[in-house]
Order: structure tokens, then C-alpha cells, then sequence
């Protein structure tokens, strides 16, 4: 009887302890030669396919390890490298690699954004009049080196031509078919060179095919993947899919390839429906996604086999690959490293390692009978059940809480006009007020305090003293440079939401859970494993004493309950909708003692807001009214005196304009420096009538902008919106930012702001 495989999509780069971090750091640092990189990168890659290798998994994907990124790796294959970096033509060498992924000073780096709806960054690729040409088959080098070295017949992993296009910049939407074909026959030549060399298995990864395509888009997948066959028939190719459901579910599985490799885990249960309504291919392979990608909670065997039996009714055991969702690239290495963890916690977590580890024992189960995982089954039901019993996700309070949310009231009682004059008269603040988004410069120095205050080596009153001194001594620079709101810098913060987490029930941090950002940048997601609820005040503390200092308003900074959910791990046996409202809940408890203690400005950020977005369009409404009204439920309980700020990174607010207006927050901040013009555009189609800062300076620069440059973006933004409503800031927090270029900047800001008060003074005279 044929078997049925195993398989994995991609496995984390960065290593158990962040092993490929701290290399690809020291080389650019110049602690390592090329030759060193080469060699430890070399080591790190292979004993990630040996680990795969050892715990069975039958087809290990090749060519999904990266030196930065993988859409990066794909631009450089083709010789795409921006005119700026003055490359010439051959292989890419490995220094403007990295100058376009992090500039240089010549140079600036090339744009990133999130990789589909994570939390994970890819480069974007430019195409102005580029001419694509295959100047390395990456794909072939790798599955040489783990042939020869590890004696594994891999399988090669590849960026599909209209993923990759669609994700590029740098062309008209009409010239989007021509610049596809363009690319064919480059992905023709790779798989031929493979299949020259004998592989077998090829996956071409087209996770566009999840989002809302057109039909002029399927068939241009199907023109592709025919050229694509005829130029390599005996390479079997996988079209890999994930994220979310496929759309157009017969035509996609009639395409021209050999396996479609389908998510089970965040299709909605789309895909299985799908086949019991139109079955599947008698001729075609499908690798079906049953263990989570992109969580990491332990999978539930029991539910997985009977979901792998349904499917398992419309393919043949020849004809089926289990295998996980996604990449394991969203997840951290393995738990095996959290030694401090709660043992319920613990045994119910699932990392990379073990994630491989269920799929293999899903395939086990499947060939040899349920009864060859008795021992595995039973343990992972003993976890599941351990943590949904524990105490920890059975706080009566916050339960009963959530099951009587219709009783809270998400409304302000005063509309935005009334509030509008009521704050007007409480503040007393100039037309054009100057205020930042929250945090000041976070020096090395600082950094230092707070680990030796975590080591033991501070004691808890000296670290106080400590960050007092720190918030007294920035309250001083901001008065003297005459912001007329006031911060208290959140120098006792590591992370706008680890800091809050670590406050909260329900939430625990990992030692070594990192996951890749971007590049370098790893960061290490809560879990929220248990019921949410408010311990003690989180932030009363240092905003009264810095409000103590002034009599100027200080803001008090809160992360906002949708961001959290966004960057943590998110528990996976409640919605997560009722999730975010428990964090709601938990943050309207510290949003009104913030108002109980004299604190009349309140800002509770939603950066990932519009991140959140589900890649189905029809998905939309839904998540943003949630959103909505967990932000509601988090800061309408105030007076209205009292004045709810919000802030949001950029990312193409024209489609989420009502929501932003639905808020309700009495100011909200944008990041908008970088796409000022675009920005405004939205706001010119679109009425807003509340306050409203639109970032005059971009922080993530180093350098110092001049007056002239601020006043044309205030001037710009002052052609769409009524004076009354606009506050000047900078683009988003300083906490990057050295001292002197901060204070310089913020210098230029207030100058620039008083420039405009005068200018509108003698106008209106």
C-alpha cells in the first residue's frame, strides 16, 4: 500500500539561541570575514535540515534559509538591483545584497513592508524598466550542497512569478501581465537546471492565489504554470498556497501542476467544504496544511486525524502530503529551551521543532493506524485539557465580564464638538499644539539600568529613582524647547506591548520564543495563554509624577487593545475577538484610574490596526467593527473633559478612513512623513472633523529636517484640514533617536509651528 509523506513548508532562519543573528550582526561589524560568514551561515543552514531530517520529515524544503529575506533572495536572482547601488550584471555580490537591504551612504535601502497580514517584513522588490535575467539559480545551488552534504534529496523552495510580481514596485497596474511573462521563462531555466540534476519535488510558493484575485489573474496562473510544465515536465511542482482560502477553488486545482498545497487551519473550513462539493484531481497531489503555521499552541491530534480522514476520502494515500500551514518561519525554534515555565503552560506549547515533530506523528497515524500514536495522542489531549482547566483560563470575573458585555457603554457622552470646547477650555492650548507620540530617546545607558534593576543589581527603589531622574530630566528639555503637551518618555518600558503584558494576567514571555522581524530584528511575541485581567496600575505612577513636574498637560500612554492582539501569540480556544475586548476591559480599568489620578490626556496607541486586516476584502467590515469597539470599550468610560488620543503607523488609510472616524478618539496622530502627500489625498476625498496630527518629520531618519521642509508638509496638510483641529508632532516615538538629533529635530518643530501660528494670525487679522 503506497504512503502516504510528510513534508515542511520553511523552517526558522535565526536558530535556537538566535545563532544567525548574533553572525550575521558580527559580520557586519566587521568581526567577521566573508569567509567566516560563509562558513558558520553554511553550518547553521545545514543543522537546520539535518533536525528535519532526523525527526522524519520526508520532503525538507531547500532554499528557504536567507542571509536577510527571501523575496530579497528572489529580487537578486534575477539581477534586480535598483540603479542606485551601481551594480553592473552577473551573480549579486554579498555587500550590495546588504546594501539594499539596509542602504549605505550613498544609498538609501530599499522599502519594507509586512509579508501578507504577519508581523514579519519582507524587502520589496523594484522593477522600474527592469530586465530580469537568472544571474544565480539559488534553488540548484542549495539542493546541491544538501545532496552532497547531508545526503538529502531536497525540495527546492521558490517565490512564484506572480506573487513576486504582485508584491514588487515600480509599475502600472496595467503593464502587470507583461512584466509576469517576462519572468517565465527565467523560472523555466531554474526548473529545467533542476530537473536536469534530478529533482523531484519542486514547491513554488503563490500565496497571492489567497487573496481576493481576478479572474484575469487565474488565467494568467494557468498560462504561467503551462509554460512552466512543458519547459520541465518531470519536475513535480507543488503550487504552495496559505494564509487563508483560495478562491476559485476547481480552476486553481485544474491548474497545470502536479500537488496545490492548501491551508486547513485559517481557511474558515472553506477547503474542505470545497472538496466534498467538487472533490479533487485524480492526477494531482494535495498537500494539505493541518498543523498551525503561524500559533503556538499544541495541535490537537485527536481533531487533525479526523480532519486528515475527511480529507483523505478524496485522495488517494499516493496522493497526499500532511504537512504544516505555513511556514514555520512565524513561530520560534523550540520549547524545549523554556525551562521556566509553568508546566501546564509549557506542555501545551508547540515551537518549529515540535510542529515537525506532529506532523510526522499525523503521518504515522495515517499510514499505520491511530493505534501507532496512542502515546502521543494521549499526551497531546492530557496538555490541551490541563491548560483549559487550569485557573489560569478560569477567572470567573473576567468570563462573567465578557458574557455581559452589552452592559458596558462604548459611546462618549458628549459628541465632538461639545467635547471639542470643553477640552478647549480645560487646557487652554494654542491653535497648532506641539506634543510628541510618546517616547523620548531609550540610551544605552537606560538600557543598562534596566537590566542590572532585572539582574538584582538595583535594587526596585534605586531603579525608580533612577527612571525619576530620567522623566524629570526630559520634562525639562520639553519645556525649555516649548512643546505645549508634555510626555513622560516611557524610560520604564522595553517594548510598547511587553511592558504591558508582563503587567497583565494571562499574558507569560518566553526566554529564547524569538521570531524574525525583519533582517536582524527578532522579537520575542507574549503569549496570551489565560484570561486578561488588570493586576494593579500599570502606568499611574511615573505619569504623576511627570504631570507633578509641569503645568503643562502630560499625556498618559497606553497600547491599545487591537495592537496587543495583533503582536502576541493569541490563545486559541476562545475568538479573538473576545480576547481583545478582555484586554479592553482590562485597559478601561487603567484608563479611568489614569483619569481618577488627575491625568486629563490619555493616549492608548493602535499602530497595528490596519496591519490586522484580513486578506479577504469580505472580512474587512467585520474585523474593523470589532476593532472599533474594543478601542471604544477600552477609553469611552471617561468625562468629557478628559481627552482620548490615539496614533497609527501609515499604511494605506484611504480604505480605513470611516473606521479612524468611528474611533471616536478626540486627537489621532498618523505616521505619515514618508507618504505625506498620499496621505493627505485620502483626507481631501474624505471629511474628518476631529483632531488630528499628520507626522511633519520622519523619525526613523537620523538626520535633522530644516523649517522649510516641516512648514511645506503643515502647509500641505492645512489646504484639507481646519486649523482648529491640527496638532503638530513628529512621525512616530523618538525612543531610537539619539538625544541631540531629538532635541534638534523637536527644536525645528516648535519653530515651525510658531512660524504657522503667526502666519494664520495675521491672515485671520
Amino acid at each position: 500500500m503506497s504512503q502516504i509523506q510528510s513534508s515542511n513548508l520553511g523552517y526558522p532562519r535565526i536558530g535556537e539561541k538566535r545563532e544567525w543573528k548574533k553572525v550575521l550582526e558580527q559580520y557586519w561589524a566587521g568581526d567577521l570575514d566573508k569567509d567566516t560568514f560563509l562558513n558558520k551561515m553554511e553550518e547553521i543552514r545545514l543543522q537546520h535540515l539535518k533536525k528535519q531530517k532526523e525527526q522524519g520529515i520526508d520532503l525538507i524544503p531547500i532554499g528557504d534559509f536567507s542571509f536577510y529575506d527571501h523575496v530579497l533572495d528572489t529580487a537578486v536572482m534575477f539581477g534586480l538591483v535598483p540603479e542606485r547601488f551601481d551594480y553592473a550584471t552577473g551573480p549579486v555580490s554579498l555587500e550590495t545584497y546588504f546594501d539594499m537591504a539596509r542602504g549605505n551612504k550613498g544609498a538609501v535601502a530599499c522599502e519594507m513592508t509586512k509579508w501578507f497580514n504577519t508581523n514579519y517584513h519582507y524587502i520589496v522588490p523594484e522593477l522600474n524598466n527592469a530586465e530580469p535575467k537568472l544571474v544565480e539559480n539559488r534553488p540548484l545551488t542549495f539542493y546541491k550542497e544538501a545532496k552532497q552534504k547531508l545526503n538529502i534529496d531536497g525540495k527546492p523552495v521558490i517565490l512564484g512569478p506572480v506573487t513576486f510580481v504582485k508584491l514588487s514596485k515600480g509599475y502600472k497596474k496595467s503593464e502587470f501581465h507583461d512584466l509576469v511573462k517576462r519572468f517565465v521563462p527565467l523560472y523555466a531555466e531554474i526548473l529545467q537546471e533542476l530537473q536536469t540534476e534530478g529533482v523531484q519535488w519542486v514547491q513554488i510558493d503563490e500565496p497571492i492565489v489567497a487573496t481576493n484575485i481576478t479572474y484575469e489573474e487565474l488565467e494568467l496562473l494557468r498560462e504561467v504554470y503551462q509554460q512552466l510544465h512543458e519547459a520541465a515536465p518531470n519536475v513535480h511542482v507543488i503550487l504552495q498556497t496559505y494564509f487563508d482560502h483560495i478562491e476559485y477553488f476547481k480552476e486553481v486545482c485544474s491548474l497545470p501542476v502536479h500537488g496545490i498545497g492548501l491551508d486547513f487551519v485559517q481557511d474558515g473550513g472553506h477547503h474542505l467544504n470545497a472538496l466534498k462539493s467538487f472533490g479533487f484531481p485524480n492526477d494531482k497531489v494535495l498537500a494539505a496544511g493541518v498543523v498551525n503555521g503561524r500559533n503556538i499552541w499544541r495541535c490537537n491530534l485527536e481533531e487533525q486525524i479526523s480532519l486528515l480522514t475527511e480529507i483523505s476520502e478524496f485522495v488517494t494515500n499516493d496522493r497526499l502530503i500532511v504537512q504544516p500551514s505555513s511556514s514555520l518561519l512565524h513561530v520560534p525554534v523550540t520549547v524545549k529551551s523554556e525551562e521556566a515555565l509553568d508546566e501546564v503552560l509549557k506542555n501545551a506549547l508547540s515551537f518549529a521543532d515540535e510542529k515537525i515533530n506532529e506532523v510526522v506523528v499525523l503521518t504515522k497515524a495515517l499510514n499505520n493506524g491511530i493505534e501507532s500514536i496512542q502515546e502521543q495522542l494521549k499526551e497531546s489531549i492530557t496538555a490541551i485539557q490541563s491548560l483549559n482547566h487550569s485557573s489560569f483560563r478560569n477567572n470567573s470575573d473576567v468570563q462573567d465580564a465578557i458574557k455581559n458585555i452589552h452592559v458596558y457603554d462604548v459611546g462618549r457622552r458628549a459628541d465632538f464638538s461639545v467635547r471639542q470646547e470643553l477640552q478647549a477650555n480645560t487646557f487652554g492650548l494654542p491653535i497648532l499644539p506641539t506634543t510628541t507620540i510618546g517616547s523620548f530617546p531609550q540610551t544605552k545607558e537606560v538600557r543598562n539600568q534596566r537590566l542590572k534593576w532585572r539582574k538584582g543589581e538595583l535594587t526596585d527603589a534605586e531603579y525608580e529613582e533612577y527612571i525619576k531622574a530620567e522623566i524629570k530630566n526630559w520634562i525639562d528639555i520639553q519645556e525649555e524647547l516649548g512643546l505645549d503637551v508634555l510626555v513622560h518618555g516611557e524610560f520604564e518600558r522595553t517594548d510598547m506591548v511587553e511592558y504591558f503584558g508582563e503587567k497583565l494576567l494571562g499574558f507569560q514571555f518566553t526566554k529564547f520564543g524569538w521570531v524574525q522581524s525583519y533582517g536582524s530584528r527578532c522579537v520575542k511575541p507574549p503569549l496570551i495563554y489565560g484570561d486578561v485581567d488588570l493586576k494593579e496600575s500599570m502606568t499611574v505612577k511615573e505619569t504623576v509624577f511627570a504631570q507633578s513636574l509641569t503645568s503643562k498637560p502630560v499625556k498618559g500612554m497606553l497600547t491599545g487593545p487591537i495592537t496587543i492582539l495583533n503582536w502576541s501569540f493569541v490563545r486559541d480556544d476562545i475568538s479573538r475577538f473576545d480576547v481583545a475586548n478582555q484586554i479592553a476591559l482590562a485597559l478601561r480599568k487603567e484608563v479611568d484610574c489614569l483619569e481618577k489620578n488627575g491625568i486629563r490626556m490619555i493616549q492608548v496607541d493602535e499602530p497595528a490596526i490596519r496591519e490586522g486586516l484580513p486578506l479577504k476584502r469580505e472580512n474587512w467590515d467585520r474585523y474593523l467593527n470589532e476593532a472599533v469597539y474594543a478601542f471604544k470599550l477600552a477609553t469611552t468610560s471617561v468625562q468629557d473633559e478628559t481627552q482620548i488620543h490615539t496614533h497609527m503607523c501609515y499604511s494605506d488609510f484611504k480604505n480605513i478612513i470611516t473606521t479612524i472616524d468611528e474611533l471616536d478618539a478626540d486627537v489621532i496622530s498618523i505616521e505619515t512623513s514618508r507618504s505625506h502627500g498620499e496621505l493627505i489625498q485620502a483626507f481631501e476625498e474624505t471629511t474628518y472633523n476631529k483632531g488630528i496630527g499628520l507626522g511633519v518629520y520622519d523619525i526613523h531618519s537620523p538626520r535633522v529636517p530644516k523649517v522649510e521642509e516641516l512648514l511645506r508638509n503643515i502647509d500641505r496638510a492645512l489646504q484639507v484640514l481646519d486649523p482648529k483641529l491640527f496638532w503638530i508632532n513628529p512621525d512616530c516615538g523618538l525612543k531610537t533617536r539619539g538625544i541631540e538629533e531629538t532635541i534638534a529635530a523637536l527644536k525645528v518643530m516648535v519653530e515651525a509651528a510658531e512660524f504657522t501660528r503667526e502666519k494664520l494670525l495675521v491672515n485671520n487679522s
